[in-house]
């Protein structure tokens, strides 16, 4: 028969299916394991190529823990609230809750065609009400206890969105979602005080089985620094606050920073001999993004304040004060004290404006760049000789209750409200009488109601505050009239908590029951995109170590387990994108070559973690693999034991460190060497079960026809034996008086008698023993054999 994948794969898909074969049992007796994707939002493009990397990965992970014993639970659902939605409903004219109900259909079916062993009967949804009430809930939580407040301020804003955007979803002053530049707009904000939750957030990934790199941007974007704040003032006696890392260094601050903002210059604008000039950089300052003036790569611009001086509190010196955009209010004090000597930003920033550089640590040429590092002081008057660590902590105490020793921090709150109409409603009345009042849990949701238009107005409020009708309502304390809250939340509040309710998807009284919770948490193994190391893993950690402090979960980290996958680049190496038109659809793959080949292909394309250019000719030889596997032959007789072995041995190991490609290779090179001679019946029924979570569809088919009624997803992992997976010959060092003279291959389990006899009649070992006399021999089976000689 030929290998007909189409049919082969439809029908085992369905059989699963009817089966229930992948639904997760609760209450179970054995050990769980939770093997969580990234959920996608459904856009209208559907699935590309890039999709199912992690999927299958995912999946594959999920099969091999099945047949080890484990509960899996396996889950999948929609991220589907947010401006990508909305977004795509503006361009198409298709009401929002329409089109992303198609786009679901669409995603959905094409990741069934890859027969990804999903628990379907957990799917969940962010935009269903009965699943955003729990989000709304949790809101309110945040809410009662005081992180979740609102504030007008000047945030960063999209022109092309007409929305606020928190600071991690500005990437190089540009917008996150549409690429077009932020700048800043005074607009009514909701904000959650992530920053309360600084510390934890970055102590426990010390605890966290994630990628470096991943970990390295979350401490990075949260920039814990430890140092002094330091009272400077001017000549008129107006006090400055600084902060800085580097106390030890304040001998040779020769300038002072201010950010645009700070009040003092409003304060001081009549003493400002260029204020017209200071007056403009500063309106053209409050254009860009915080990201965009803090990005390290970008020139620093900055004018000196002319007429007003400051005075250096540790020397008494007078000394220049200027204006910088990469200074930012919400950091520190919005003010820095500038050493060029022993800072590189400072440094440029001296030697682009004729500033003095004053060398006060020794260890560098201050005359090429700045010395960063420790050392003794110069220069510092009765603090010169000292070590830095020395100084800093004198330095401040000497300078009384002008310092005192603090710590900051890079992460600012969670700019939390959209001025959009695709998003969960924040759960809020405004009333007169007793001001913002929280939406009572009996009444939630507070559902989303549907309107004609939903152009967001630009203006700083969302469309919804035309919805007079809805806006409209009682207060839930007095009755007296009153209005909704009509900003919503941002897409990542759906994705904060969603793992969460993918283990008790229909609970009408908690958003997770307690026991289901602690039987399952935390997951295990969470694989997705690096693009959200900062994003969404940042926020959701903060939610859940809020719900934590709560009671409501019983693990203090969501994720114990990171995994990422690279990218799939089009053919050529450039990245896949619609605009370019070298976007692919697996649709055609899957109908041309199978999932069973994709699948294959996506896992042996390269190193999981690596992004890769896609290449077709890639797929067509994982067709031709399964190829040779369906024609593989059955012969009677003693089977290729050691080969099968050492294949199961290897795959495993490889499983356990995320090598699919090698493992595949491992896989491939057993099925050459079948190819050739065949194999027997047992043989071919242990390879189907290694073969199974790479490509499940033709090795269910082929187990079938070997006679077997259980399905292949209820079979146990198989096991290698030690005696099959040694090496047969191995590679023997041989020494000289403990120097390597030679080696020699011989076969595992040689006698020393005989090791030794084939050692002495090589000729290279011969000329070294020329008329020497030999005082012993020393073997170590299978490693080495030295010869002592006088």
């Amino acid at each position: 028969m030929n290998y007909d994948h189409f049919k082969i794969e439809k029908n085992w898909q369905k059989a699963w299916e009817k089966q229930e074969i992948f639904k997760t049992k609760y209450p179970s007796s054995r050990p769980k394991f939770y093997c969580l994707d990234m959920f996608p939002y459904p856009s209208g493009a559907g699935l590309h190529i890039g999709h199912p990397r992690g999927y299958v990965a995912s999946d594959i992970i999920s099969r091999w823990q099945r047949m080890r014993g484990f509960n899996v639970l396996h889950p999948m659902g929609w991220d589907a609230f947010g401006l990508p939605a909305e977004n795509y409903a503006l361009k198409t004219g298709i009401q929002p809750q329409i089109s992303t109900k198609e786009n679901i259909t669409r995603f959905k079916k094409q990741i069934k065609a890859l027969g990804l062993s999903y628990d379907w009967s957990r799917e969940i949804n962010t935009t269903d009400p009965n699943y955003y009430r729990w989000t709304q809930w949790i809101f309110i939580q945040l809410f009662k206890k005081g992180l979740a407040y609102e504030a007008l301020l000047p945030i960063n804003w999209c022109p092309s969105c007409q929305t606020g955007l928190a600071n991690e979803e500005v990437i190089s002053g540009e917008c996150e979602r549409c690429g077009s530049k932020v700048g800043k707009k005074e607009v009514r904000q909701w904000i959650l005080k992530i920053t309360q939750y600084a510390d934890r957030l970055l102590q426990d990934l010390d605890f966290l089985d994630w990628p470096e790199r991943i970990k390295e941007q979350q401490r990075n974007w949260i920039g814990r620094s430890e140092g002094a704040d330091i009272i400077f003032e001017t000549e008129n006696g107006e006090k400055i606050k600084v902060f800085t890392t580097r106390p030890d260094t304040i001998f040779g601050a020769t300038f002072l920073v201010l950010s645009p903002e700070h009040p003092l210059i409003e304060k001081i604008k009549g003493r400002i001999s260029n204020w017209s000039e200071i007056d403009d950089y500063i309106k053209k300052a409050q254009e860009k993004s915080e990201i965009e003036r803090a990005d390290l790569t970008k020139e620093k611009t900055g004018l000196m304040i002319r007429g007003v001086r400051v005075i250096n509190p540790a020397n008494q010196e007078k000394i220049p004060i200027w204006v910088a955009d990469y200074v930012l209010l919400s950091y520190g004090s919005g003010a820095i004290m500038a050493v060029p000597a022993h800072d590189q930003r400072d440094y440029h920033f001296a030697r682009k404006h004729q500033g003095e550089i004053k060398e006060v640590i020794l260890g560098g040429d201050i005359t090429k760049e700045a010395y960063l590092g420790k050392g003794v002081l110069v220069n510092s008057d009765f603090f010169n000789g000292l070590d830095s660590n020395v100084a800093a902590k004198q330095i401040v105490k000497w300078l009384g209750e002008r310092a005192n020793f603090s710590v900051n921090y890079k992460l600012r709150d969670w700019v939390f409200s959209r001025q959009r109409y695709w998003g969960e409603p924040i759960p809020l009345v405004h009333c007169d009488q007793c001001g913002l009042v929280s939406v009572p849990e009996n009444d939630l949701p507070v559902k989303l109601p549907k309107v004609k238009k939903y152009q967001p107005t630009g203006t700083g409020e969302s469309p919804l505050a035309a919805v007079s009708k809805w806006v409209k309502t009682k207060c839930p304390q007095c009755s007296a009239p009153a209005k909704r809250e009509t900003n919503t939340m941002p897409q990542w509040a759906g994705s904060c908590w969603y793992y969460l309710r993918y283990i008790d998807p229909n609970n009408n009284h908690h958003f997770v029951g307690p026991k289901k919770e602690r039987y399952f948490m935390p997951v295990d193994l969470y694989i997705g995109g690096a693009e959200h190391a900062v994003l969404h893993l940042l926020y959701a950690r903060f939610w859940h170590k809020f719900l934590y402090d709560l009671g409501q979960v019983s693990t203090k980290e969501p994720f114990q387990k990171l995994k990422n996958q690279g990218l799939i680049l089009a053919e050529g190496g450039e990245k896949m994108s619609k605009s370019k038109g070298n976007t692919i659809s697996p649709d055609e793959l899957v109908n041309e070559y199978g999932a069973d080949a994709l699948r294959l292909y996506e896992m042996f394309i390269g190193p999981f973690d690596e992004a890769v250019a896609w290449n077709k000719k890639g797929i067509i030889g994982t067709r031709r693999f399964l190829e040779k596997v369906w024609r593989l032959k059955i012969r009677k007789g003693q089977g290729d034991d050691r080969l099968l072995h050492q294949t199961i041995k290897k795959v495993t190991e490889d499983l356990e460190e995320f090598k699919f490609n090698t493992a595949i290779s491992a896989l491939m090179i057993l099925v050459n060497e079948w190819t050739k001679k065949g194999t027997t019946k047992d043989n071919l029924a242990v390879f189907l079960r290694i073969l199974y979570p790479f490509a499940p569809h033709i090795s269910e088919e082929l187990w079938s026809s070997l006679g077997n009624k259980k399905a292949l997803s209820g079979q146990t992992w198989p096991k290698y034996s030690s005696d099959f997976i040694q090496e047969q010959v191995i590679t023997l060092i041989i020494q000289i008086n403990g120097k390597v003279r030679d080696r020699i291959q011989v076969e595992t389990g040689l006698s020393r008698e005989k090791v030794e006899k084939l050692i002495l009649e090589r000729e290279r070992i011969k000329e070294w023993l020329k008329g020497k006399k030999i005082k012993k021999v020393i073997f170590v089976p299978g490693k080495l054999m030295n010869i002592v000689i006088e």
